[in-house]
């Protein structure tokens, strides 16, 4: 574990701009060990910092150097993705015998959330708060009827805490006054060394899943849930990313749905050796997507001052089975009027 004082933890923000006549807020969660940076445009993570084993401290995340920046992020970094996360094959879904036609904005496919998601959308900063045991900022956002195509007026919060065990804590709430799907996650992506090397394939990843949602070839699920055993997919025991990510041509890397398993352990575990900084993921989602960055390409260069290089950070996507309205052996995920979204996930930070 992390070593951490008895100082108590903070919670600020700072305005920095304005956007369609809604404030833009930097907001910062701190502790003894860990920095978390957000900002209220797509409810995103801009920075973690974290120590290596000899105490330095790295910005582990994705994300731009300027917090303007995320005015346009197609690669959703660090963002709050909804109404839906991940695809939704060909856009379409019936509700109740009736049908809705979402953007499709991703191979023929509608995907998170569409062309204009939550990750484009100013949301309310409803509290910053802390005490001596937690740092929390509360953001919501009211998406109207109709917004991307989607039923119902749907208020959705997300409270983001950080905790004197250096676990930043993931809740999402969710209301509706008409049927629609919700599935949110956040979209960070890590690298450990915080980007001093270029790609995180020694990087170790172990997920508590033994089966996958198999995909087609517009990379939507077949309705197939297959084992990982003896497949590239096998991250059971700790593994190099890069050990078979040379097998997956069709995605050039990782792109994929593991069902996790229930019970009380971590969902997915990620480790540098090399620093000793280790990520470890619980959560209740029944999904986790991981996606290894596979077509960055250099022509960002990032908060670090490195650019980001295909293959250079790996996000573990806390979320419902893709395309699971289409799919009713999927968990369900159309949320009802009269009842209540909540989902949670913890990024939990140390070193070995």
């Amino acid at each position: 574990m992390l070593n951490v004082n008895s100082r108590a933890l903070s919670a600020t923000r700072i305005q920095y701009g304005e956007l369609r006549g809604a404030p833009l807020y930097m907001i910062t969660l701190e502790n003894a060990a860990v920095t978390v940076a957000l900002i209220n445009l797509g409810a995103t993570i801009t920075a973690i910092y974290t120590p290596d084993k000899t105490g330095v401290q790295k910005n582990i995340v994705a994300g731009f150097s300027d917090p303007l920046d995320y005015l346009h992020n197609p690669a959703y970094f660090g963002s709050t993705v909804g109404r839906y996360a991940n695809r939704i094959a060909s856009g379409r879904i019936i509700i109740a015998g009736t049908e809705y036609q979402l953007p499709i904005n991703n191979d023929g496919n509608h995907l998170h959330g569409g062309f204009d998601g939550f990750h484009t959308k100013v949301w309310q900063v409803i509290q910053c708060n802390q005490t001596e045991e937690e740092a929390s900022v509360l953001m919501e956002y009211t998406s109207p009827e109709g917004e991307e195509g989607y039923p119902g007026n749907l208020i959705t919060q997300v409270l983001y805490m950080l905790d004197n065990e250096n676990q930043l804590h993931i809740r999402y709430t969710a209301y509706t006054d008409k049927a629609t799907p919700v599935s949110l996650t956040n979209h960070s992506y890590f690298n450990l060394t915080g980007f001093e090397q270029p790609s995180v394939t020694e990087h170790l990843l172990t997920i508590n899943a033994r089966t996958y949602t198999e995909k087609a070839e517009n990379n939507v699920p077949t309705g197939n849930i297959l084992p990982i055993a003896g497949t590239p997919l096998d991250f059971t025991h700790p593994t190099r990313i890069g050990e078979h990510i040379h097998e997956l041509p069709a995605d050039q890397g990782y792109d994929h749905n593991y069902v996790l398993q229930p019970g009380e352990g971590p969902a997915a575990v990620l480790e540098d050796p090399h620093s000793g900084r280790r990520l470890r993921v619980f959560t209740d989602q029944p999904g986790i997507q991981v996606y290894s960055a596979n077509y960055w390409d250099g022509s960002i260069f990032g908060q670090q001052g490195f650019p980001y290089l295909k293959h250079g950070a790996v996000a573990l996507e806390t979320q419902a089975f893709p395309d699971s309205p289409n799919h009713a052996h999927f968990p369900d995920t159309i949320l009802l009027p009269g009842d209540i979204y909540r989902r949670h996930t913890i990024f939990a930070f140390d070193v070995q």
